[in-house]
């Protein structure tokens, strides 16, 4: 797969572009758009309590908590704002909305950069035909959802139960079929400070928004079934069947440019591996226009089928250039 060549003025311009400004006014929209979604879930307001609302509101949230998710991404990577104090204090109000603590997710989603298309994350393909059961059970929870929520669980595990969290029999038969016990582990070793209280943090902002805008079981239910569904159709997809190599293994994905822009080009996929610290309005320049670009669509499908064979050897570890980059922003 080849990387994209940036000249150095390209190069530095880009990296130095964040739309701090422009990142705050869309959190802003968002984060009000999904409240205002949760409540007319809930039959709050002047909206009519019918399924028909209710799948609509639903919907939307779907839209905007993934608008919201992407923000969560641009701050674990430090480039939502070029204040560090305001990139995080949004971070932690975006990963709320998730709901996940922030440090817990930056844990998580830095070392998926390490591990990527390693056989600890590899759940389109199996090298052993033993394992095409296990592969097809993670598989199928990514594309259901149930692999976003194992994220909330585990922070409530981490918070509550961390002598359970921590044991070798949970992270075995409960942390590990689900392929994510290296998520686990990174999160266990950690010495963070203020992980927990950004998890109790979450909990104190998802039952102050309940209260607070009298919402009902069932319209919250709905709000994030809806977005887990629509989240998880993205997770994997930017991955399925690429070349199993830590940096460039990942897809810059054809969507319409309604779903683009909405994702934050999150589907440019290929574009931030390689170049984990650019923003997400700077990523369609690093994309080469010559390259396979599979539609999200296709590919999302095809997975539906199920994982499949494969003698391709595991990736080399990501280079040291790389590595470092991602350590700064831990």
């Amino acid at each position: 797969m080849k990387e994209k060549q940036m000249t150095k003025n390209q190069s530095g311009s880009a990296e130095r572009r964040i739309p701090s400004a422009l990142n705050l006014m869309i959190a802003l929209f968002a984060y009000t758009f999904s409240l205002f979604c949760l409540a007319g879930a809930s039959g709050r307001g002047l909206y009519y309590e019918s399924p028909i609302f209710t799948f609509l509101f639903a919907a939307g949230f779907s839209l905007s908590g993934n608008t919201i998710y992407s923000l969560l991404h641009e701050s674990v990577h430090r480039i939502f704002s070029r204040n560090l104090w305001v990139n995080n204090a949004f971070g932690i109000l975006s990963a709320a909305f998730f709901p996940t603590g922030f440090t817990f997710h930056k844990i998580s989603h830095l070392g998926h950069h390490r591990r990527n298309r390693t056989d600890l994350e590899l759940f389109d393909y199996y090298t052993d035909p033993k394992d095409r059961f296990l592969k097809s059970y993670q598989l199928y929870s990514l594309l259901t959802g149930f692999y976003w929520l194992s994220i909330p669980v585990g922070c409530i595990l981490y918070l509550f139960m961390g002598p359970l969290f921590r044991s070798q029999l949970f992270l075995d038969k409960a942390v590990k079929p689900m392929g994510l016990k290296p998520m686990a582990d990174a999160i266990i070793e950690s010495k963070k400070k203020f992980l927990a209280a950004e998890i109790l943090f979450t909990i104190f902002f998802q039952v102050g928004i309940f209260y607070l805008f009298n919402l009902s079981i069932e319209g919250v239910f709905a709000c994030y079934a809806a977005f887990a569904l629509l989240w998880s159709s993205l997770q994997y997809t930017d991955h399925a069947w690429s070349v199993r190599d830590v940096k460039n293994g990942a897809w810059n994905l054809k969507v319409n440019p309604v779903m683009r822009y909405i994702f934050l080009n999150y589907h440019f996929h290929l574009a931030h591996h390689q170049h984990p610290g650019i923003s997400w309005i700077n990523l369609p320049q690093y994309a080469d226009p010559g390259e396979t670009r599979p539609s999200h669509l296709g590919i999302y499908l095809s997975l539906w089928k199920g994982p499949r064979f494969t003698e391709e050897a595991p990736p080399a570890d990501l280079d040291k250039k790389t590595l470092e980059e991602l350590e700064r922003q831990l």
